[in-house]
């Protein structure tokens, strides 16, 4: 069974940088595709940016476009968001997610991603 670990969340002020962690725990690890989710209080859950994991093709919400990136390392069985230029409403709790026994490419759907980290929380101040 694959455990996904999120880190690097932590308070920041507007307009610096952070970068989350997510690493895959697990006799073997493959995926469709990873992505990031976040939740704000009283909010859905929202998609971030995924990654393809054969091809490496990158998908970004459109609130975060040009400003942070996705990226993986598969030795090291990691995937990253590097967050650049932060704003207030950017604070949530950030997900990272796995699509492993199946994917349709419906990469910005939550219900694509079976298996799911516990969370960090990102907080940016004004």
């Amino acid at each position: 069974q694959v455990q996904l670990v999120e880190s690097g969340g932590r308070l920041v002020q507007a307009g610096g940088s952070l970068r989350l962690s997510c690493v895959a725990s697990g006799r073997t690890f493959s995926s469709y595709a990873q992505a990031w989710f976040r939740q704000a209080p009283g909010k859905e859950r929202e998609f971030v940016a995924a990654i393809a994991w054969a091809a490496g093709d990158t998908y970004y919400a459109d609130s975060v476009q040009g400003r942070w990136t996705i990226s993986r390392d598969n030795a090291a069985r990691s995937l990253y968001l590097q967050m650049n230029n932060l704003k207030p409403e950017d604070t949530a709790v950030y997900y990272c997610a796995a699509a492993i026994s199946r994917y349709s490419g419906s990469y910005s759907t939550p219900k694509e991603f079976d298996t799911w980290g516990q969370g960090t929380q990102v907080t940016v101040s004004s």
